[in-house]
């Protein structure tokens, strides 16, 4: 059961590709508030959990994610907002927002414009 819906393609894959890694670092990204476990996040991103487990040592060594809690033997994980690097992606999605909406609204204003 997927209890995460994907709501399409975010800013940062369409930026950067739909690699594992960044799809983990997505899910994390999106669902700040959410802790997940290792076989929750091969679920529900529809990947093996030999790809996710070699992605995610990477992701722990370097500190983007790590353990919010334990339930038994499973660890639950986070993303780390304090890691500089997932501050910089943050930064890098909220600009990334803003220009898209600038652009928009510039195509709204020309559309208004042409109609007038």
């Amino acid at each position: 059961e997927i209890r995460y819906k994907d709501l399409g393609e975010s800013l940062l894959l369409k930026a950067f590709g739909a690699s594992p890694k960044l799809r983990i670092i997505d899910i994390f990204l999106t669902n700040p508030l959410f802790d997940f476990s290792k076989n929750e996040l091969a679920k529900e991103l529809g990947m093996s959990k030999q790809t996710l487990y070699k992605c995610f040592k990477d992701l722990e060594e370097l500190g983007i994610v790590k353990v919010s809690r334990k339930i038994g033997r499973a660890n639950l994980y986070k993303i780390s907002l304090e890691n500089p690097m997932v501050k910089m992606l943050n930064e890098y999605v909220t600009e990334l927002s803003l220009q898209i909406a600038e652009q928009e609204k510039d195509k709204m204003q020309k559309l208004v414009a042409v109609e007038h």
